[in-house]
């Protein structure tokens, strides 16, 4: 897609659908570790008790040398991505979700509209959402519903108008949504019998405080990879002593081209 009709399509929508980016054979991988990490966040979450309304869900899906792990260094959206930001950006969040059919206690957040950026800074872009179909969003299984121009709404749109004005992004697996994250959006019921998966990702600007200290959470051996180091948010980081401060820049925890 050229950049221009992107840019078109973000600003007046708040959304561009890239179709058919992911394979079937990464697809595969993805279903069976998604499964894997809800299994996981949910133990966590019934051990927390946190056990209803949070079927489904997995949050901060990084650092198990996955095929999630390996998603992250797919970079085919990266220069949009940049482009939506004019510059650096960071990984925010990154979760999964399963969406159950809605016999199941399914993830009942999701189903309710809101934005996922909790600051309304209109044309100043602080936060992309990404959502990555792993399985066939179709209507009947709970495409992600989307009202369009709403990210420019400064406060939230009233339910009759939400409910009237949503539309559902249908589309095949391995399509990938990109969505600004002030737009108003939700999950849909699941009325089919089987599951429908998807990633679900943020990014900010680089200073902008991520959700999970991933640097912290992954530990400085995780990755050399340059281009990684910059979307985990090592080169964006709060020094925590006078050593860590006083650094060149090379080495400095927060680096200069980060904003």
């Amino acid at each position: 897609m050229e950049l221009a009709r992107f840019r078109d399509a973000i600003a007046r929508d708040g959304y561009v659908l890239f179709e058919d980016l992911v394979p079937e054979p990464f697809l595969a991988s993805l279903r069976r570790d998604i499964a894997a990490h809800v299994a996981a966040c949910r133990e966590q979450q019934r051990r927390n008790g946190l056990g209803e309304g949070m079927e489904g869900a997995a949050h901060h899906v990084v650092g198990r040398g996955d095929s999630l792990d390996a998603f992250l260094k797919v970079s085919d959206l990266d220069g949009y991505i940049r482009d939506f930001f004019d510059g650096a950006y960071i990984l925010n969040s990154y979760g999964a979700l399963n969406n159950l059919p809605i016999s199941a206690d399914t993830y009942e957040h999701g189903q309710r509209f809101h934005r996922d950026v909790r600051t309304f800074s209109g044309d100043f872009r602080l936060m992309l959402n990404m959502l990555v179909m792993v399985d066939d969003f179709t209507i009947k299984n709970g495409a992600t519903r989307l009202v369009p121009g709403s990210h420019r709404a400064l406060q939230r749109p009233d339910e009759a108008f939400l409910e009237d004005n949503a539309v559902q992004a249908v589309g095949r697996a391995g399509s990938v949504l990109l969505f600004d994250s002030n737009l108003w959006h939700s999950a849909a019921p699941n009325r089919t019998a089987g599951p429908r998966m998807a990633l679900t990702l943020t990014f900010t600007r680089p200073f902008f405080k991520q959700q999970m200290d991933y640097p912290r959470l992954l530990g400085e051996d995780y990755t050399q990879d340059a281009r990684m180091r910059q979307l985990l948010g090592y080169n964006a980081r709060v020094p925590s002593s006078h050593d860590e401060w006083y650094q060149p820049p090379e080495r400095r925890m927060y680096r200069p081209d980060q904003g």
